[in-house]
């Protein structure tokens, strides 16, 4: 990997997510040799992906390069590798690009979309959780809706104009109140010549009420919030299958849409060699001790989603979100120079600083420690706290621009289709008409 030797540790962070960022940005200055590996030469602000979906942000609004956090940092390198297996007994991780040596591994690898097994979902149905995921869904809304305006079949009109999205989090919220205002706001001018109208947006949680790590005030006033925009909350049903037209579920309800979104929940990125049954709990999180370490392996440590940190308050691990990662990420980094130092580490403690979901123009969900709220207010609080974590000056103020804009003229100029995204099942319905 052309990485020079050095007379100081090597600490080896796996992901550019969260975590791993908040973790290379406390080591930066510190006397460490910092080496950063992901997949991707950005980092992606997550939250903002289902704005990406919909048109209301580009994508480069919400990415940011790698190099330019870090540039400056002494001692940091990059390396755009995908990590294929960690050899604790002689430290070290091997990639598509080589092999490289640890003195300290972190393990910051992130969530992706669990699908729980069910292929035909996974196949069939979208996930968004990357940006060319995010890209893909975006250009599918836009080609039905083209492909709506061709077709003289009703039902299958219908079908090329309905949504089902699954998992009532804040994800699945927040996607369903962004299509209900395209719906309202936009459609009818892109589409005059089509009954926009009887596209249906559908929420499908199988719990009984969505937004379930929210409180309970938070949970039906952002479900109130859905149903004035003509989303039809579906509660205590799950799907069972998707054969990429029919949404079936546990009940006699199926639902007829060419558009399914999972976001009904993640499991954690594993890395071959940490992968063992006695690492692993549920989700695929990796155990972890109050310090971070991974239970049992000597020097490797794992932070944010993939790590489970089971304690009195969270016995199920921390949430899988932006700020544990956080504030994990600052606190193995202190720790870390304490190690070096041969000085005793600081147990991590989670300050819960509250969660947000906003369900439309207006309209949003807060649950801070000592105070809840709903409404403009909340909106406009999830708006600055979003705007205030995204990394890059240049993003803050292209997403402001954006939402200002969008507010004014009440439209998503970013409905593009850049790359054409097709489903298996509609090539394969026209390739038998070309046969």
């Amino acid at each position: 990997m052309n990485i020079p030797q050095s007379s100081y540790p090597r600490v080896v962070i796996v992901g550019g997510g969260f975590g791993g960022i908040a973790l290379a940005k406390k080591l930066s200055k510190k006397e460490a040799q910092v080496v950063l590996l992901d997949k991707h030469n950005y980092h992606n602000f997550q939250p903002l992906l289902y704005q990406v979906s919909t048109g209301g942000l580009e994508p480069d609004s919400i990415a940011y390069p790698i190099r330019k956090v870090l540039q400056g940092y002494p001692n940091f390198f990059f390396r755009l590798a995908q990590v294929q297996e960690v050899k604790t007994d002689t430290k070290r991780i091997k990639t598509n690009i080589g092999e490289i040596f640890y003195d300290y591994l972190v393990v910051a690898t992130g969530s992706e979309t669990n699908f729980f097994g069910n292929k035909s979902i996974e196949s069939k149905g979208m996930a968004m959780k990357t940006i060319p995921q995010s890209l893909n869904l975006r250009s599918l809304i836009l080609e039905n809706f083209e492909q709506a305006l061709l077709t003289d079949d009703l039902h299958e009109r219908d079908g090329l104009m309905n949504f089902v999205i699954v998992g009532g989090g804040p994800t699945g919220v927040e996607l369903a109140g962004a299509l209900a205002e395209i719906k309202k706001g936009i459609l009818p001018k892109d589409y005059p010549d089509l009954d926009t109208r009887r596209a249906q947006i559908n929420l499908v949680q199988s719990g009984d009420r969505i937004l379930p790590a929210m409180s309970t005030q938070a949970s039906e006033k952002a479900e109130k919030f859905l149903e004035n925009l003509g989303v039809n909350v579906w509660k205590n049903i799950r799907v069972t299958d998707y054969d990429g037209q029919k949404v079936s579920t546990d009940s006699n309800t199926e639902f007829k849409a060419e558009t399914l979104v999972w976001a009904a929940g993640v499991k954690a990125v594993c890395i071959k060699g940490l992968n063992a049954k006695e690492l692993l709990c549920k989700g695929d999180r990796i155990k972890v001790n109050e310090y971070h370490q991974v239970i049992g392996v000597e020097d490797v440590f794992a932070i944010g989603d993939v790590a489970q940190m089971e304690t009195d308050k969270f016995p199920h691990g921390h949430p899988m979100m932006a700020q544990p990662a956080i504030q994990q990420g600052r606190n193995l980094g202190d720790n870390l120079v304490r190690l070096m130092e041969n000085k005793p580490m600081n147990p991590f403690v989670y300050k819960d600083k509250g969660s947000m979901a906003t369900v439309g123009r207006n309209k949003a969900v807060v649950d801070m420690p000592k105070f809840r709220f709903q409404g403009v207010f909340a909106w406009f609080v999830w708006m600055f706290v979003h705007l205030y974590f995204l990394i890059g000056f240049r993003n803050r103020v292209v997403v402001f621009i954006n939402w200002v804009y969008n507010y004014i003229r009440f439209d998503r100029e970013a409905r593009l289709i850049i790359r054409p995204f097709k489903k298996q099942n509609r090539v394969e319905k026209d390739t038998l008409m070309q046969d």
